[in-house]
């Protein structure tokens, strides 16, 4: 089954083929390429990613004037430029989160150019190119936005045609961001279950939810929490995005086969596990010219494909002759 171009194809996605190095002639699998939907760049070596099967990643939290300096390149890198956050909210004060990524909301202003207003910071990530906005409400961490400032966020985002993500953590807090209209979820919500009636209106509203289920491993109630809210939202038809939170912890720098396992444990597998790591969201198109190849046999099962994944690295698409035809 392993080498038959159907069944692996049934296994992994319909973009999977099997295929050797035009140089060396090691044999492996094609995949579309990979991104991490949430790193921060700051707190990590990115040259290291392409080597480990990464070649797209969202920032989601960093200093926008650095990450507008950056030259184009393999990992892409799209980017949310600075946390907003309430005056005094996480992670205003962190010793990872130096000021300049973090910008503290005082006023609900739509209007621009107020001081400390939502439209003021949005703009601000706008126009240093940022492809989406974070909001940051965490309400065992400090103050959080209210809803008028959120809602705030959610508007000016949306006229100047950006994503709003929130990271929220505590009770009542993924509800305050489904309430407000943000387009995902920075981290699948782990602090409680979220219901069916929640799942359905997040699925309804054509959220995204990226998953960062590992960085729960010395917590397992969230951990809990959160595969079974991201096992909800897939099986209700949700868009569940590959993501880490990179930088946070002791993490590899590539393909993360632990956050693969959490997937796979979450019912997101095979096809559906490579398809949350290819999606480009935010962008529409993948990184050109590249793809993931896993070198060596291709699994047999969807329980091999985690540990499998380890392999993966970053190859011009161009080096690859396929085999399968």
């Amino acid at each position: 089954m392993s080498h038959d171009p159907e069944a692996l194809r049934e296994l992994l996605g319909p973009d999977a083929a099997l295929c050797h190095r035009a140089l060396t002639g090691e044999q492996g699998v094609s995949l579309p390429p990979f991104t991490d939907h949430h790193v921060h760049l700051h707190l990590t070596d990115e040259r290291a990613l392409a080597a480990g099967g990464i070649a797209g990643v969202l920032d989601l939290g960093g200093d926008p004037v650095a990450l507008a300096r950056r030259g184009d390149g393999i990992p892409r890198v799209a980017y949310a430029g600075a946390f907003l956050t309430a005056v005094g909210g996480y992670p205003v004060g962190r010793s990872w989160a130096p000021p300049e990524i973090t910008r503290e909301i005082a006023d609900a202003s739509t209007h621009p150019g107020v001081p400390g207003g939502a439209a003021t910071a949005v703009d601000e990530q706008a126009s240093f190119g940022a492809s989406v906005i974070k909001a940051s409400l965490h309400s065992t961490a400090g103050p959080v936005l209210d809803s008028d400032a959120l809602a705030a966020i959610v508007e000016v985002a949306r006229e100047r045609g950006l994503a709003v993500v929130a990271h929220a953590e505590g009770e009542g807090m993924p509800q305050l961001a489904l309430d407000a209209g943000v387009d995902g979820f920075a981290h699948t919500p782990f602090s409680a279950f979220v219901g069916r009636a929640f799942t359905a209106h997040a699925v309804a509203a054509g959220q995204v939810w990226i998953s960062t289920l590992a960085i729960h491993r010395d917590d397992p109630e969230a951990a809990e929490f959160a595969r079974v809210n991201l096992a909800g939202f897939a099986a209700a038809g949700g868009r569940v995005l590959y993501g880490t939170d990179l930088g946070n912890g002791d993490q590899p720098v590539g393909v993360n086969p632990d956050e693969a396992a959490a997937l796979d444990r979450a019912g997101v597998r095979g096809a559906a596990l490579i398809a949350s790591l290819a999606d480009p969201w935010p962008f529409a198109d993948p990184p050109p010219g590249v793809c993931t190849f896993v070198p060596g046999p291709p699994p047999a099962e969807f329980g091999e494909i985690a540990e499998w994944l380890r392999g993966a690295t970053v190859v011009p698409t161009e080096e690859l002759i396929h085999d399968d035809h």
